[in-house]
């Protein structure tokens, strides 16, 4: 892309927050992250208090992973067959009810690991259905050519509510305790039901187009097996899940309480950091060119393997930090631009279960995520773990992007147009004019 052609890329990118759908969706999703930010890091605080075993908290990433593995391809059919808003709304009530119960029972000093066991499993229900909902539900709301504007805003305010959201929470869990987070959270949630319905119904396609979305669940696995950049791209993803994700999420408040030697506070500032070097990497999205952007993903990768590497080795907590803003760079980069890539090129008919396929390789995964590095951690120790991590990553990430098509990295489907603005007196009961 030529330096002329980059203005009005990211002008694009500007006109989506201006007016319409998929401005009154980020501000709901803003809010809605930002809890769900605050509740990771508040419930991986009280799971370390509970527990010292690094296996233990991957049965709770397990607990959460297999509902998820086993229910994703049924949640990715229903949301190209039914209302995607109607799916979502309902998501957002069901973990409102969730995170309101871990509230009180982190109030009355109750809460025990199978209580966050159970809940971890309800949540794997729930993500199941939601994860290929909203992934499906964005280009929808924008032309075709607006698609990887939109998917990299989506991702700088999801990036940027890691930014905001653990810092909050360890301030909160410092001055009045890890249940007022959980009920914080339960507020926002009510953000994107209230912009969810002020979002218009999916515009109609053809009658075939319609009997497509119906078609069966594997269709979305036939589609992505013949086409070797998606399934390249989910190997990458597949591999940052199963090495990367678990020492950076998972065994988190583990490293900075044993390995660091810090608290809640210093825990919620390293989130933060990572929060805010995802923030960077989602942004710089908007300026990555189609043509680059497998190369680009290379290089970040080689940035996520060295930085692991390094935390693995420090004691320090300003290189660990600053080792964990790069990785957060890398990671957002490839995220985004794996996902950019595989909404792209997929049917607009199967982009449901696609998105599942793909979401399969991160949430999916997680069981055996949570379970791999943590069961190694605590059989070697968790440097050793976190280096071995690091260089199985990097190598297996890389001999599987070799598999990509770098000439053409997206080829997109035929245009369809996003949903018509409802006029005033359409809009849903309760929900006022946006």
């Amino acid at each position: 892309m030529s330096a002329p052609d980059e203005i009005p890329f990211r002008r694009k990118a500007m006109e989506l927050l201006r007016r319409g759908p998929f401005k009154r969706y980020i501000i709901g999703s803003a809010i809605s992250d930002t809890g769900t930010w605050m509740q990771v890091m508040a419930q991986g605080w009280v799971l370390s208090t509970l527990t010292n075993s690094a296996l233990m908290l991957g049965t709770v990433n397990l607990a959460a992973g297999l509902p998820t593995l086993l229910l994703t391809m049924i949640g990715g059919s229903a949301a190209d067959r039914y209302d995607k808003r109607i799916i979502l709304i309902v998501a957002q009530v069901v973990q409102i009810a969730l995170a309101t119960t871990l509230g009180f029972l982190v109030l009355f000093g109750s809460v025990q690991v199978w209580h966050i066991l159970v809940l971890a499993a309800l949540l794997g229900v729930v993500i199941a259905f939601e994860m290929p909902a909203l992934s499906a539900l964005v280009p929808e709301l924008v032309r075709k050519d607006q698609i990887a504007s939109a998917v990299a805003l989506d991702r700088s305010v999801f990036h940027g509510s890691r930014l905001l959201g653990p810092s909050v929470a360890g301030l909160f869990i410092a001055w009045w305790g890890a249940a007022v987070v959980f009920f914080a959270n339960a507020v926002t949630f009510i953000a994107l039901i209230a912009s969810m319905l002020t979002i218009p119904k999916r515009t109609l396609g053809t009658a075939e187009e319609e009997e497509q979305r119906r078609s069966g669940l594997m269709e979305g696995f036939r589609y992505v097996r013949k086409d070797r950049t998606i399934l390249s791209l989910i190997a990458l993803i597949a591999m940052t899940t199963v090495f990367v994700y678990p020492v950076v999420s998972v065994m988190l408040p583990l490293y900075v309480r044993n390995l660091l030697g810090l608290g809640p506070t210093e825990m919620g500032t390293l989130m933060a950091i990572s929060g805010s070097g995802s923030l960077v990497g989602s942004l710089g999205l908007l300026s990555i060119a189609p043509g680059n952007r497998i190369r680009v993903i290379m290089g970040a990768v080689c940035v996520v393997g060295a930085s692991l590497f390094v935390m693995s080795r420090t004691g320090t907590f300003a290189i660990a930090a600053t080792a964990m803003g790069a990785m957060a760079i890398g990671l957002a980069t490839n995220f985004g631009l794996a996902n950019t890539i595989v909404q792209e090129r997929a049917p607009a008919h199967l982009r449901g279960r696609i998105s599942a396929v793909f979401g399969l390789s991160f949430f999916g995964l997680m069981p055996i995520a949570g379970l791999v590095i943590t069961s190694l951690s605590d059989a070697v120790g968790m440097r050793p773990a976190m280096t071995a991590a690091a260089v199985i990553y990097a190598a297996g990430a890389l001999f599987a992007l070799t598999r990509c098509d770098h000439t053409i990295p997206s080829e997109p489907q035929p245009d369809v147009p996003p949903p018509a603005e409802p006029a005033p007196v359409a809009t849903a009961v309760g929900a006022g004019p946006a």
